[in-house]
């Protein structure tokens, strides 16, 4: 089956999206852990993660069409509502999984 290819407005869209992404993904990070964490933000922002939702580049142009219609608190708030719930059920799982001995190497 053939992906039908971004159109060059799309990917406008998701380049201004995947940077408000990652604005967003290292302010929760820092708000809510008081830490850098990247590999967090690097499980937050993934294709892999955004693939859950549709064709990543599709899924970054949506937040980016929020962005430019309705500003960043409101493009923040769409992440939020829209995404979050998921990556924290994986994070959750995640968690879960990971031996305590593995975790404390990261703190």
């Amino acid at each position: 089956m053939s992906q039908k290819k971004p159109t060059a407005q799309t990917l406008q869209e998701a380049w201004l999206g995947d940077a408000v992404l990652a604005l967003y993904a290292r302010e929760r990070i820092l708000r809510e852990d008081g830490a850098l964490d990247g590999p967090k933000a690097e499980r937050m922002t993934s294709n892999q993660f955004l693939t859950a939702f549709g064709e990543p580049s599709e899924v970054e142009a949506s937040i980016g069409r929020v962005y430019q219609r309705d500003g960043l608190a409101e493009a923040f708030a769409f992440v939020e509502a829209r995404f979050m719930p998921l990556f924290e059920k994986h994070e959750q799982r995640r968690a879960k999984n990971t031996p305590k001995r593995a975790l404390k190497m990261f703190e």
